[in-house]
């Protein structure tokens, strides 16, 4: 999905960027064109800064965008999650970040979400990054307790796990 949305800006590669950024970060664009969180509307010149581009290309991406049916009904439809990762210090949380050698291969958050629960650990959030939008996508867990040296090493057991990292 995301390399097909990203052909669509092919001669752009500022316009692939400002498409990068919303997806990665969440952002919808409404009926007006403009970049909004919830209903929050984000300024273009902000936008353009983070992606590295003039305002004009953002005016430009969002106007391609409401032109295309199967853009809109993408843009128009996301939505961000909050997560409880950068909260995990204060909260007292622990986050455990999975990396694996194929993050296309099936059953992985059941094999790991289903170890921990073994442990009679509660997961108060699941993050899988998505394969298409990251190179190295990374599985993290959110824990309302340390995890054990003996569930550390079955993690590292599981035949598609590279490394497990805890914060």
């Amino acid at each position: 999905m995301f390399d097909e949305i990203l052909e669509k800006f092919e001669g752009s590669p500022g316009q692939q960027a400002v498409i990068r950024l919303l997806l990665e970060r969440g952002f919808s664009v409404n009926d007006e064109g403009r970049v909004v969180s919830g209903d929050i509307e984000i300024p273009y010149t902000q936008i353009a800064q983070e992606a590295g581009v003039d305002r004009r290309v953002v005016d430009s991406t969002t106007d391609a965008i409401l032109a295309d049916d199967d853009l809109t009904r993408i843009f128009r439809n996301i939505s961000q999650i909050p997560s409880l990762m950068d909260l995990a210090p204060v909260l007292d949380l622990t986050v455990i970040t999975i990396a694996v050698n194929d993050a296309d291969e099936s059953g992985i958050v059941a094999q790991v979400t289903s170890l921990v629960a073994e442990y009679d650990i509660s997961i108060r959030q699941t993050i899988s990054e998505d394969p298409e939008f990251t190179d190295e996508p990374r599985l993290y867990l959110v824990t309302d307790e340390a995890l054990p040296g003996d569930l550390v090493t079955d993690l590292m057991n599981l035949d598609f796990v590279r490394s497990v990292e805890l914060s």
